[in-house]
This record gives C-alpha cells, structure tokens and sequence, in this order.
C-alpha cells in the first residue's frame, strides 16, 4: 500500500471541525482556527487508521513487517517529494514542523561554517527559526542578522538582497508565506541572490504548502503536515542536492532526526497532501472570498480595528484584525463562550498569548488582535455570524475595561 493506492479525491466540503448541539445547549463549535492543527482530512484518517495495522512495525528490520513498514514510509517520502519537485532520497521526515526547522538551521549553519557564521531571517520568522538562527550563529561566532518588514509584513527585499551578499553568511531563512497575517514573500528574489552568493536559501512553507503553489524558488525546505489537514507528529524537510548538511545529534542510524517518525503519521500526511493538492484550486476560491468578506466587514463595523497583512498577496485563508482598547486573551475566551474558536498572540507562541513579535516588527497593534485561520469546507453561514457577533463582543470586552467611548 502507497499514498497512491488510496482515495486522494478532494475533501467533502462538510462544516470542519464543527460540533452540532441540540436546541438549547451550549453553542455549535465553529473552528475558525486552523493555523498549524488543522482538522484531520477524512482521507487522513483512513490512511492512518489502515497503517496502524499495516505499518505498525520497525521499518529498519528486515522481516516482512519491517519491509512493509518501509514500503509505506517511502511511499509517503515519494509523495511528498513529487509534490514539492525534489527527489524521493532528499525528503526527510521529522517528528515535528519545529523539530524540522531547528534541524534545518542549525545543521546547514554546521555544515557550512567555513563560509561563515552569520544567519540571516527576516523579522517576521518563527520563533523557531529565530531561536535556531541566534544559538548556531553563537556556535560559529557569527550573527544573527534580522532583516525589517513593512507595515504589510513583507520583508524589505532589497535589505535582505544586500545582507545575503555580504561576506561570512551561512544561511539565509525567508518563509514562504507569513502565517499570522498572511502576506506572501519575495522568496524567488531573494533565492536569487542567494544563489548568486552561494548561499542556500531555507524557506519554511508551514503556512503554505497544501494551500497555494510554493514554486522551486528554494534549497531547503521545511513544512508542516498538521496545517494541511494532516496529523500531527511529524514534519517536512527537503534538502536539494549540493546544500552542505552537517549533524547536530549523536550519530544514529536515522542521521537527521534520530528514532524516525511514526509509519501511520507519515502516510497519514502524504495521504493529505495530495487531498489538499488536489482541492487546492477550490478551497482557494471559496476561502479568499470568504476571506474578502471578514476584511471589509470588519473594517467597515468593528470601531477602531485594523485589518492587517497585504489584502491581495496573500494566503487564501488567513486574517488578523487588532482592535485598540481590547485585551486579545479576554476577546478570544468571549468569543469562544458564543461557540466561536479563534486566536490570539503569536502563531507560534499562542499558548501563552504573548504579544506577536510578527506585528510588532510590522507596527501594527499588538493586543488585542484575532487571528483566523479557514479550514477548507467552512460554512459561509458560520462567518457571517461571526461577523454579526463580533462588534457587540469587542464592544463589551471594551466596556468590561472602562474603556467605552475612548
């Protein structure tokens, strides 16, 4: 059994991620929050459910079982790698999106350290990826060299064209795409003149892939299975031919990420982005329409809120919104009483609803601020009582502050 061998038809377009009441109970659930944990496409879960009873043994044995297990976990290497155009040997599988980042920095910085050791990232990177620039540039005695973004969110191509092209840089990170305002980047530009430089260029496509077209404009990539309605346990990362790697870890037979990752969680997310492939041009249409709708209804209704990150060139499913004089956690726990589940905070760092170190490097509104990212086959209906419910919201967490009429 393959990826191939199972139903990668588009996903029905059923309410996701939604739980009905009967009249009278608590409100129907409507998850509006799918950045990074999307809910499990069915054709996922299938393929999971089958491979924990055909892949459930070692892949590194040798009987039957361990080359079963093996089939299918190259399988899962062979879909990925023909979806993003790499070759099947070049894909690894970690245990996470962030296992995989912290890899993919710090092992090419290693590998890489006699060009140098400084590691350039735009502002507006993850904090895994921020975190990881900072410790291997400390480990070579280089910098970590952050490059600003406009108020838009897009990094400024010609700082980040010139920091690449300076001497003693090791690596260079640039996301696909922002994954907390959306705003899509100039990847293309900036692999241009890294290549010109000779220096690999790591794009993290978590925000992306499985929902627009990533293109070829990178070396290294790093994506994220649980944001395409994959499961979570295991991450992405595609390392092109001639990207000088060195490990970080102890040596093991598994070189990069040592113990390897679950057999089931692996074909359970090839098998979901070939779903989400191949609905990607419908999702794509509905979502940005709906999209459309949340931008101009909450600029035109909610009082003294901004919508954030490029309007045009963007994700199709991702929105914030900030709105002064609101506290963001008391905004996301109201609107989760009315049945509404959203963010707040930082994408990367929403548990402890810190302020988003993404709209500070843009100077926009810190607090305050609601992030909403679409599964596919939400409902149109459920936005636009999200909508209808929102001002009245944001209106009593302002009046429960004293902050009425400021």
């Amino acid at each position: 059994m393959s990826p191939e061998n199972l139903d990668a038809s588009p996903a029905p377009s059923a309410p996701a991620g939604v739980t009905h009441t009967t009249a009278g109970g608590p409100p129907r659930r409507v998850v509006l929050d799918a950045g990074g944990r999307a809910p499990l496409l069915p054709q996922a879960r299938a393929a999971f459910v089958e491979a924990l009873d055909q892949g459930w043994a070692d892949p590194r044995r040798l009987h039957a079982e361990g080359r079963r297990a093996r089939m299918l976990l190259d399988g899962a290497r062979e879909a990925v790698a023909s979806v993003v155009g790499a070759r099947t040997e070049d894909v690894d599988l970690a245990p996470s999106h962030t296992a995989a980042l912290h890899s993919a920095v710090l092992s090419v910085a290693r590998g890489r350290r006699r060009a140098g050791g400084d590691v350039v990232v735009s502002a507006v990177e993850r904090a895994a990826v921020l975190h990881a620039a900072e410790s291997a540039a400390a480990a070579s005695g280089g910098r970590r060299v952050e490059v600003p973004v406009g108020r838009d969110g897009r990094v400024d191509a010609a700082r980040m064209v010139e920091a690449v092209g300076a001497a003693g840089v090791a690596l260079v990170a640039l996301q696909h795409a922002n994954g907390e305002v959306g705003t899509l980047q100039p990847t293309a530009e900036v692999h241009e003149a890294a290549r010109a430089a000779g220096v690999p260029l790591l794009v993290d496509a978590g925000a992306s892939l499985g929902h627009v077209d990533i293109g070829s404009a990178w070396d290294v990539l790093a994506a994220d299975p649980g944001d395409w309605g994959g499961p979570a346990g295991v991450g992405v990362l595609v390392t092109r031919p001639g990207v000088r790697r060195s490990p970080v870890v102890p040596q093991d037979e598994d070189r990069w990420f040592p113990g390897g990752v679950s057999v089931p969680a692996a074909l359970a997310a090839a098998v979901a982005l070939q779903v989400a492939v191949a609905s990607r041009d419908a999702a794509d249409v509905e979502r940005r329409r709906l999209v459309d709708r949340v931008r101009a209804r909450v600029a035109a209704e909610v009082v003294d809120t901004e919508v954030v990150g490029d309007p045009d060139a963007r994700l199709p499913h991702v929105v914030t919104f900030s709105s002064l004089y609101v506290d963001g956690e008391a905004l996301v726990t109201a609107l989760d009483r009315l049945g509404f589940a959203v963010a707040s905070g930082s994408a990367c760092t929403s548990s402890s609803l810190e302020p988003s170190h993404v709209l500070a490097a843009m100077g926009v509104l810190t607090h305050g601020n609601v992030r909403l990212a679409l599964p596919r086959g939400t409902d149109p209906a459920d936005v636009d009582r999200f909508l209808d419910a929102l001002p009245g919201v944001v209106a009593a967490v302002r009046s429960a502050r004293g902050a009425d009429g400021l």
